[in-house]
């Protein structure tokens, strides 16, 4: 089959429905299609915010780019659309959306399905048209866009590549292929998974671990020196650390980098210390792995110890020396993993790579500087945010803006 549109918008997640919805509500008139290989839209957007849908947050603002990487280059985004101009379109589109205690915004129904239908019904009353089940396989130009699927041709005067990346594969996610080939083509960063577990070298400490999971303070470490630091609940797997303070920093990971874990981040290193001769003295009856009574969880307190090659559990606390206390103290403060990798695409949310926007995309209008009439948003484009409302932030502002145009 043979279609004519005025625009076509590859891809029908969070970017592209909402970059359909602006191009209609900016000129009705336009004849838009969203082409979808999946067979139904929005099929990921239902599972973010663990299906809740976290669509923003209120730290977002263009002088507060420090949760991105990349979004520098992509200021004026930031610039038009903060998290309150956000929040505004889709009230305006029929979404009311509250904050939990971190900032973080969710529709007032907790669930993504309202985003979704809401996104879905605007198009529909708009004359959005759309065709599901159709990968698309090839994208040439000459007057026209012709995007080729298996079934059908779709020509467009204008086309957007709204095609998101290979982050949950089960759940549609595909990577971004250059569509465009010979001088049309556009330099991309490979795509790498990110806000997902980060993969460890396994010790006999860590498979004590496994399945607990404890309030920390996490440092990545590049040389041991702190690249980045973050606070919350770290979960301890087999091979494994998870937790969204992790998923954070996974944003930063590189080849021998090491994670290290401060179980008890409001007492100092000397205070845990004095601590702990004390516990020598109240616990002196009790075996070695006792120590850390009243401070830590008992697989947690013989894991720091075995990391601190504190040996011989069936000693007493009043045996441990001074110099055991210390490293152990030490050992609490700075669990260290080695990081080998992370669990892959599978459990990514998010990933890095994508078009880059330099000498490539408009910066105001994020249409193509080398094909003019295309158009790029969502993680099509090299841009890419932590946990907490940042990356669908970035799909939706940049779909917006990309609509705008068409």
């Amino acid at each position: 089959m043979k279609y004519n549109f005025d625009a076509v918008i590859i891809g029908g997640g969070a970017s592209g429905l909402i970059c359909a919805v602006s191009a209609k509500k900016n000129n009705p008139g336009l004849k838009v299609a969203v082409v979808e290989k999946n067979d139904r839209v929005g099929k990921k957007l239902l599972s973010t915010g663990n299906g809740r849908c976290n669509i923003t947050n209120a730290a977002v603002s263009a002088e507060n780019l420090n949760k991105y990487l990349g979004a520098e280059e992509l200021r004026s985004v930031f610039e038009r659309f903060d998290s309150k101009a956000l929040l505004k379109y889709f009230k305006e589109l029929g979404l009311l959306a509250s904050a939990d205690g971190e900032g973080r915004y969710y529709p007032l129904s907790r669930q993504a399905s309202s985003v979704l239908d809401v996104l879905r019904y605007n198009c529909e009353q708009l004359g959005v048209e759309f065709f599901c089940g159709e990968a698309v396989k090839s994208v040439s130009r000459q007057r026209q866009f012709a995007v080729k699927t298996e079934n059908s041709v779709f020509f467009a005067d204008k086309l957007v590549l709204a095609v998101g990346s290979p982050a949950a594969p089960k759940l549609g996610g595909t990577g971004f292929s250059n569509l465009l080939s010979g001088e049309s083509a556009h330099k991309t960063a490979p795509f790498r998974p990110i806000l997902c577990p980060v993969k460890v070298k396994p010790d006999g400490a860590l498979k004590s671990l496994k399945g607990l999971r404890a309030q920390a303070e996490v440092s990545l470490l590049n040389t041991n020196k702190a690249v980045k630091t973050e606070r919350g609940e770290v979960q301890f797997n087999e091979d494994n650390l998870s937790g969204i303070c992790v998923f954070n920093l996974s944003l930063h990971t590189e080849k021998g980098d090491s994670l290290s874990v401060d179980l008890l981040p409001d007492i100092s290193e000397k205070e845990l210390y004095n601590i702990l001769l004390q516990n020598k003295e109240r616990f002196s009856a009790q075996t070695a792995d006792n120590i850390f009574t009243g401070i830590l969880q008992k697989r947690i307190a013989q894991a720091a110890l075995k990391k601190a090659e504190v040996s011989g559990f069936s000693r007493k606390c009043a045996e441990l020396t001074e110099s055991e206390l210390k490293k152990a103290a030490k050992s609490a403060k700075a669990l260290r993993f080695q990081i080998i990798g992370n669990l892959g695409f599978d459990r990514a949310q998010s990933c890095k790579g994508g078009v880059k926007v330099s000498g490539q995309i408009d910066r105001t209008t994020l249409e193509s500087r080398r094909v003019k009439n295309l158009y790029f948003c969502g993680e099509a484009i090299d841009v890419c945010g932590e946990c907490g409302g940042y990356n669908l932030h970035f799909a939706f502002a940049t779909g917006i803006i990309a609509g705008e145009q068409l």
